[in-house]
């Protein structure tokens, strides 16, 4: 991948262009934390070709969802898994609302 490739990626949320270092000082935490939900599965960062942890801007976004339910007293374990099952819930709601929409164009019901 030629630098131009690599400046023309920077708008994909996937793309890992934040070190361990810059992701733990933009989220306001440790790299500790990282280590911790990265553990815990709930984010499992890209590693560089000489092994250091690479996060993109959508992983970015869930740790700083774990770590706003860690500030208020949650375990790193208990918000992880929060977050995962409210990614599932959005999903699942997200699904079964196309399913209305799909269901409402086959059966348009007409208002007299």
């Amino acid at each position: 991948m030629t630098a131009d490739d690599s400046f023309g990626r920077l708008d994909d949320d996937d793309y890992p262009a934040y070190t361990m270092g810059r992701a733990a000082e933009m989220l306001g935490t440790t790299q500790g934390f990282l280590r911790a939900i990265g553990e815990a599965r709930l984010i499992t960062p890209l590693r560089s070709g000489g092994g250091h942890r690479r996060y993109s801007r959508y992983q970015l976004r869930i740790a700083a969802r774990a770590r706003e339910l860690v500030d208020q007293g949650t375990s790193i374990e208990a918000a992880c898994r929060i977050v995962v099952l409210e990614d599932q819930l959005e999903e699942a709601q997200r699904i079964n609302a196309e399913y209305r929409r799909a269901a409402e164009s086959e059966n348009p019901t007409t208002a007299d």
